[in-house]
């Protein structure tokens, strides 16, 4: 584990998966997280509905959605009549014909994969400035405890499959486990640099890639 000292916070890295050339291979053979592998369906992790994190992050994902058009966003009449959200509490979005509601599927004249992250590129935004936490953060996950003392321990580390639950014991691929999705040609600290920072801060970014460096 590499630490960095964030004042309030203390960040804890894993190194291993850092330093790792994983990448994502969604449309590249991708397996999906269903029972089956299934890369002729283009889900990817996109199976089951985003947990949304906060109130704030369900009001900008509503008004966010508001602006996509149909030809940007498949299940567009869906939304009208049904709305993204699973439920009143609006905290996680809707699944339509077996996964999320905003993953365009093969073939969709508008492009494949989220409208959210398309929409965004359209814009010249980035895709985690568009999408929930949850999914921009994959495959990354964030442990937090309390410090002996007071503040908090902040442990980054590479998504498991016992992080998704009771679905992680029928999934038949896990892209952070063997071999098939690390074959980036470049670590993770650069290929989801913007993530991290966006998770860490800039200060804390810079100097773990200082002691990712060393």
């Amino acid at each position: 584990m590499v630490e960095v000292d964030g004042g309030e916070t203390s960040w804890r890295f894993d190194r291993s998966f850092l330093t790792s050339n994983w990448s994502c291979i969604w449309g590249r053979g991708c397996l999906g997280i269903l029972d089956e592998p299934s890369p002729e369906l283009g889900q990817g992790c996109c199976s089951v509905g985003a947990e949304l994190d906060s109130e704030d992050e369900s009001r900008l994902l509503s008004a966010l959605a508001a602006t996509l058009q149909p030809d940007q966003f498949e299940h567009h009449a869906d939304a009208l009549a049904g709305g993204i959200f699973a439920d009143l509490d609006r905290m996680s979005t809707r699944i339509v014909d077996g996964a999320c509601i905003f993953l365009n599927r093969p073939g969709f004249t508008g492009g494949a994969g989220c409208a959210l992250h398309l929409a965004a590129l359209a814009e010249g935004e980035p895709p985690l400035d568009w999408k929930p936490s949850v999914c921009w953060q994959l495959p990354i996950k964030v442990d937090w405890s309390e410090r002996e003392g007071g503040g908090e321990v902040a442990t980054v580390r590479r998504w498991r499959r016992d992080d998704w639950g009771a679905e992680g014991e029928t999934m038949a691929w896990c892209c952070t486990e063997g071999e098939l999705a690390y074959a980036g040609d470049r670590p993770v600290i650069e290929s989801l640099a913007g993530e991290i920072e966006a998770i860490t801060g800039p200060d804390v970014f810079v100097e773990l890639k200082r002691k990712l460096a060393g």
